[in-house]
């Protein structure tokens, strides 16, 4: 147990980091980790004690995964942050330290109370730099680019005097506009685009009663989860073996995230009906002041009509009348021909990475940031 004197001269607070718990999240410690999520500088529905459980019990791959927590003086907790040992840094064999991250994860940013940011950061970074485990260096993906727990890193590395440095940088769809809907498709959609979503719209209701409904009732979801995943595995997801529904280990993963996200006011599951046949469900998570596009899928017997770009344009609707969300992440990656050509926000997720203390750990972070850079400069040429 480490005590870590906040780095802002004002506070005369200390920061405790330690490990609660390794490769569980204990049920004690949810409800805890719930209220702090309420209470986060940066919403992030990932880092959720309802996502993380069923993904350390289905997702793990053998990874040895620690939950390190933070608490003030008090013994509030401050943060919680899922951290294990990679043994691959990019394309460069070697061991370090990282937020454990997986397949189906598309935020890395730590739960931090607002206002402990930069102790948070400072506390974890003394607990690593102490521990034998912590081997090489810490890299953080999935951070929001100077947002405030981004802010916070840079300005505790800054006060231990090491660098903090952005080794990837990616920019993915977003929604957040004061706009109304209508407002908002006339002035990111093109006017023909437009004119051909309504005549697909028409079209696909000449066919039968089209319909949209939501997931508001605890006895729908098992047959919600069945439905989606029955038309998720039909696609060509299923064709390619990256279903849910193609192991038993993902399918019990996405159940239970949604029977989890159901059961602490985060999910939003949607569904564009026709004739009463679901044509196109979506996944959403909500953490106001923003939410999370996590999951869609759609029948593609029917792709002539653009099923799932009619359920996005009625989430897009929602989304902006809605008065609790203030913002929207599409999880996409980067340059998505669908969710870019309806959003026109963007939002930059970096990685970043951070020497800890000692000299063999030094010397391997500088050996992959000169390896990193040689890279980048190679690919650079190969361009120009």
């Amino acid at each position: 147990m480490l005590l870590v004197p906040s780095t802002d001269q004002s506070e005369v607070s200390c920061y405790t980091a330690r490990v609660a718990a390794v490769g569980t999240v204990p049920d004690a410690f949810c409800a805890e980790w719930l209220e702090l999520a309420d209470d986060a500088s940066e919403p992030n529905a990932f880092s959720e004690a309802w996502f993380i459980k069923p993904a350390l019990l289905t997702l793990a791959q053998g990874r040895v995964v620690k939950i390190i927590e933070v608490r003030n003086a008090a013994g509030l907790l401050t943060g919680v942050m899922p951290l294990t040992l990679d043994r691959r840094y990019g394309r460069i064999p070697v061991r370090h330290v990282a937020n454990w991250t997986h397949f189906q994860c598309f935020m890395g940013t730590p739960l931090v109370r607002r206002g402990d940011e930069i102790g948070f950061w400072a506390a974890v970074l003394t607990l690593l730099d102490q521990s034998k485990w912590a081997c090489g260096f810490l890299s953080i993906s999935g951070l929001l680019e100077d947002g405030a727990v981004h802010r916070a890193l840079k300005a505790a590395t800054a006060h231990l005097g090491r660098p903090s440095t952005t080794v990837h940088r990616a920019k993915r769809a977003a929604l957040a506009s004061d706009l109304e809907p209508e407002a908002y498709l006339s002035a990111h959609v093109r006017p023909k685009k437009r004119k051909e979503l309504r005549r697909l719209g028409k079209r696909l209701s000449d066919r039968g009663a089209l319909t949209f409904s939501i997931l508001e009732d605890t006895d729908e979801i098992v047959g919600w989860c069945d439905t989606f995943l029955a038309l998720e595995a039909a696609g060509w997801k299923g064709s390619k073996g990256s279903a849910f529904a193609n192991l038993p280990e993902t399918a019990k993963f996405f159940r239970d995230v949604i029977f989890g996200a159901f059961e602490a006011g985060r999910l939003d599951f949607q569904r564009l009906n026709l004739d009463g046949r679901a044509i196109a469900m979506l996944v959403n998570f909500r953490t106001p002041p923003g939410s999370w596009s996590f999951k869609i899928a759609y029948d593609e017997a029917l792709s002539q009509f653009s099923p799932g770009v009619l359920i996005e344009l009625e989430n897009l609707r929602r989304v902006l009348q809605d008065q609790e969300i203030d913002w929207m992440d599409s999880c996409a990656v980067e340059d998505h021909p669908m969710i870019n050509s309806l959003w026109g926000e963007r939002r930059a997720i970096v990685q970043v990475s951070v020497p800890l203390s000692g000299m063999t750990r030094t010397l391997k972070f500088r050996a992959c940031r000169a390896m990193e850079m040689t890279s980048a400069k190679l690919r650079q040429m190969m361009k120009s």
